[in-house]
């Protein structure tokens, strides 16, 4: 009767460790190794309590672009995360510029004849 007990007990200490091993093979977690938790964007500090508010953000927008130093990741609030994925989202829809295109950058500078401006006041 006691080894069916112990019988269970090792069973579930094998599952157990089975499962943390599976979780921490998953990109998010070696992401949450890797980095502090804090958003990338807002810099909002994270804890145990709120961790799971945290998310991965693919800096390529390719899921499957995991590399092992995490080059590819940032961690990111939620609301930052779907602030990221809506902008992406607007630039490929043609509504507005992504980050690297200048096409459609502001045109007016409104300190640009401030020299000439201080100059004839005086």
């Amino acid at each position: 009767m006691v080894k069916p007990d112990n019988d269970r007990l090792n069973k579930a200490m094998t599952d157990s460790s089975r499962a943390r091993d599976q979780r921490e093979k998953s990109y998010r977690e070696r992401a949450l190794k890797m980095y502090p938790h804090i958003c990338g964007r807002c810099t909002r500090e994270f804890t145990r309590t709120n961790l799971h508010e945290l998310t991965v953000h693919h800096r390529d927008h390719n899921h499957s672009n995991n590399p092992v130093d995490g080059s590819n990741w940032e961690l990111l609030c939620l609301y930052c995360h779907d602030n990221e994925h809506q902008r992406q989202l607007e630039a490929q829809q043609g509504n507005i510029s992504s980050d690297n295109d200048t096409s459609a950058s502001a045109t007016h500078s409104p300190f640009a004849d401030l020299k000439s401006m201080l100059d004839s006041k005086k």
